[in-house]
């Protein structure tokens, strides 16, 4: 017998099964337990897991990836693993080198389902090595990203929509990174500057170094106020330099961004080119103010280098305001639309004429030898306006009145220019409109003093500088004064006396008549009740006081008087109120509408300057007027011409018959005053009776006993 013990002799456990056995089957229950694990894992996974062998038939698939084929696990086994890729996508098996050598790979592919619909997959694939180290299989993990290839298509969309959009768009585009402190700036953006592509960087810098100085601190100022939340939204205009070295208006427009802090994190907005806007007039489509001084600027620039010159002509509308009154705005607007079409026939191709505003056009006369070519260019527009116009469905004929103003030098300033040019058109207005002047230097000196003069005037209200005068007003024959006619003077601390006829044009023309007018109206008032008071016996007095066509025409007039007389205690019919003969003929409605609500207060009316209007009869039959004053100009030659003393004979006459009153103004000799009254001339005033006095002096002459001289 063998002392070896043979293997199933050997020693065994309490069931009888050799020690080496149980280890082996343990060891199998160990891995059977872990196959069962990883396939419960693999089964509930999302993902879809296929095992092929390598013939690429299908060993295993777990519920995800049969499922999002549209099978069953079990319909999958043992099948080519091909079924799952559309006909025109399948190949053949790889073969064992070709496994070997690849070993795990990554694909997009499109899978196809059992109903033969596809969709988008990705595949991660790994060669599984058997024991001997030869390829034996494929384990391929296959996920269904139809989700995510959309979603890159629609940014792949947006994001070409937007790149369509931001080269397509009028508008240039910025969007300002906080983070980075980068900007981003659309091609648009720097094309409509004149800018290459490479030429513009990504920092603020590039946006801010080209704004105009006058304007990049309110740029500033509007984006720090929107970054602080203190607007909604950013907008600013600005000037921008073009390429050309011409600025150009830029609107730029911008919203923030803020993070949950409340701090902004970037800013993005548009830049629109506004330039047209900003330098054309919207009513006529002529340049305006800012276009004309640029062109001017580059005119003056050439008349230097070719020694010639440049020519400013200035135009305002005569009585354009009557016509704007009287027609309507919408007629005022078709009007200058008309002119502006007429002034353009009547220039060069490179001339310009532009609108300023309201009535006044201005025309740039470049290149031209002195003065004469800018004389021949006004004659012509006078003559281009003899035609009548078409406004509000009537004819309508207009003037211009012309200022002119040439450079000397070139090296004038434009602002200079065109105020010469104005000043030249005011002086051309006052000679007598629809003609025009060349500006010179006497001028100028004028417009400095007439400049002084208004801002002098202006404090002299504040100072109390102003007095009233007053002259005293005569009826006869019993030469009694009946009242007084309130002049204003000004005592300047160094001219001393400014007489009105000095500073009244100027308060009319800068609007200072209308407080100068109710101050001189309230104060009349108080002075003539205080004179009520201290002369109670006899008939009452009257103050006259004068009213200018600007004052008429404020509608507040009746309500200043209404003030004024509740204010003195002043009873309506001691005031009487002086106007001229062409307030009623500028605007004849609205006049006879405040002559009536002024004469049911109580208030008289006179019409100063009698005889010097042009249709002085035709009004009087249409207003109620209560006296007329007939003006010195006639009063002047009675004793010298004998056709004056009968036209004042005759307005005696009619007033007498029209039953109102007549005064005669700048009686100054005895000669005058005799032949007033042979021709029974009811009431007077001039220096013949005594110049205009304080009221301390009108007081001492109201004391004169009966009988003895004014003077």
């Amino acid at each position: 017998m063998s002392d070896e013990t043979p293997p199933l002799e050997r020693p065994a456990d309490a069931a009888g099964v050799p020690k080496t056995l149980t280890h082996a089957l343990r060891r199998l229950e160990a891995v059977g337990d872990r196959l069962r694990l990883l396939e419960k894992a693999l089964s509930t996974m999302q993902v879809g897991v296929t095992i092929t062998n390598r013939r690429r038939e299908i060993v295993y698939a777990n519920p995800a990836e049969a499922a999002m084929h549209g099978y069953a696990a079990d319909e999958v086994i043992g099948r080519d693993a091909a079924m799952f890729a559309p006909t025109e996508l399948r190949n053949k098996p790889l073969s064992a080198a070709g496994l070997g050598r690849i070993k795990s790979w990554r694909r997009e592919s499109v899978n196809m389902r059992k109903d033969g619909t596809t969709f988008p997959v990705e595949i991660l694939s790994d060669v599984v090595v058997a024991a001997d180290g030869k390829p034996w299989g494929i384990v391929s993990i296959c996920q269904d990203i139809g989700e995510r290839v959309r979603a890159e298509a629609a940014l792949r969309e947006s994001e070409e929509r937007f790149t369509l959009a931001v080269r397509g768009a009028n508008d240039g585009l910025w969007d300002w990174d906080f983070r980075t402190g980068r900007v981003y700036f659309s091609p648009r953006w720097k094309a409509m500057l004149g800018c290459d592509e490479e030429a513009v960087g990504s920092e603020i810098e590039e946006w801010f170094r080209r704004v105009h100085p006058d304007d990049l601190a309110r740029l500033r100022s509007d984006l720090d106020a929107h970054l602080a939340g203190e607007t909604e939204h950013f907008q600013n205009e600005h000037r921008m330099l073009h390429g050309d070295e011409s600025y150009r208006w830029m609107l730029s427009r911008g919203l923030a961004v803020v993070a949950a802090d409340g701090k902004p994190v970037r800013m993005a907005g548009s830049q629109t080119d506004i330039t047209d806007r900003k330098v054309h007039d919207p009513l006529t489509g002529l340049p305006n103010r800012a276009l004309l001084l640029d062109r001017l600027d580059s005119a003056l620039a050439r008349s230097v280098r070719h020694q010639d010159n440049v020519a400013v002509l200035f135009l305002d509308v005569d009585r354009f305001k009557v016509i704007n009154d009287s027609l309507g705005h919408i007629a005022g607007d078709h009007l200058l639309i008309e002119l502006s079409r007429r002034l353009e026939t009547c220039l060069r191709a490179g001339d310009t004429v532009a609108r300023l505003g309201g009535d006044e056009f201005t025309i740039l006369l470049d290149e031209i030898r002195g003065v004469a070519r800018a004389e021949q260019v006004s004659e012509r527009i006078h003559q281009s306006l003899e035609a009548p116009f078409r406004a509000g469905g009537q004819e309508v004929f207009a003037t211009v009145s012309i200022g002119i103003a040439v450079s000397a030098t070139g090296r004038e300033k434009s602002e200079d220019l065109l105020r010469d040019a104005d000043t030249a058109m005011y002086r051309a207005k006052s000679l007598g409109r629809g003609r025009h002047q060349i500006f010179d230097q006497d001028m100028r000196t004028t417009a400095l003093e007439q400049l002084r003069l208004e801002t002098d005037l202006r404090h002299a209200m504040e100072r109390r500088e102003l007095r009233l005068v007053y002259q005293p007003i005569l009826s006869f024959p019993e030469e009694r004064i009946i009242g007084f006619e309130a002049l204003a003077r000004w005592r300047h601390p160094q001219r001393g006396l400014v007489l009105p006829e000095d500073f009244i044009p100027v308060a009319e023309e800068t609007g200072l008549i209308l407080p100068i007018g109710r101050w001189v109206l309230e104060e009349a008032c108080r002075q003539l009740r205080r004179w009520h008071l201290e002369f109670p016996s006899g008939k009452p007095l009257t103050v006259s006081v004068n009213l200018s066509p600007r004052q008429f025409s404020h509608p507040d007039l009746v309500s200043q008087v209404e003030r004024a007389l509740n204010a003195s205690g002043l009873q309506p019919r001691h005031l009487e109120l002086e106007i001229t003969e062409s307030v009623f003929m500028a605007n004849p409605e609205p006049a006879i509408e405040v002559l009536e609500r002024l004469r049911e207060m109580g208030v008289q009316v006179c019409v100063d300057d009698f005889g010097t209007g042009y249709s002085s009869l035709a009004y009087l039959s249409h207003f109620k007027i209560d006296a007329l004053k007939i003006d010195r100009s006639f009063v002047s030659r009675i004793d010298r011409e004998r056709r004056q003393g009968e036209l004042v004979q005759a307005i005696i006459n009619m007033a007498r018959e029209l039953r109102i009153g007549v005064v005669a103004e700048g009686v100054e000799t005895a000669g005058q005053l005799a032949l007033l009254k042979t021709m029974s001339c009811p009431y007077m005033q001039g220096f013949c009776f005594g110049k205009p006095v304080s009221p301390r002096l009108a007081s001492a002459l109201l004391r004169r006993r009966p009988g003895e001289p004014l003077v």
